[in-house]
């Protein structure tokens, strides 16, 4: 098959085609991340660690509260959001994808 790379004037990108095919250097779709199944588990585990420790009933201090897993959640979510701009700087995205993320 022959390749052919063209300059889209209209968004300004290099546009690679093998027959039908389009080629992109765009990143996979946020859902299809190892960042985003990372980014679950762990807000799943502050969840339930805030949920399950503390609150013995002796009326001690809460040593893990809601007010906290809300803080680290919130961390965690800077994080994510973080690794998926340094994942998708320097690609060149696909302005007819209907993945983006």
């Amino acid at each position: 098959m022959a390749t052919t790379t063209n300059h889209d004037v209209t968004t300004n990108h290099d546009v690679t085609t093998r027959g039908n095919r389009h080629v992109s250097t765009e990143t996979r779709p946020a859902v299809r991340t190892t960042e985003l199944i990372a980014y679950v588990a762990a807000v799943l585990a502050v969840a339930l660690t805030a949920l399950f420790v503390g609150d013995g009933g002796d009326g001690g201090a809460d040593p893990f509260s809601a007010e906290q897993a809300l803080r680290y959640i919130t961390f965690l979510t800077i994080g994510y959001m973080i690794a998926r701009g340094l994942a998708k700087s320097g690609t060149r995205g696909n302005a007819n994808s209907d993945h983006d993320a």
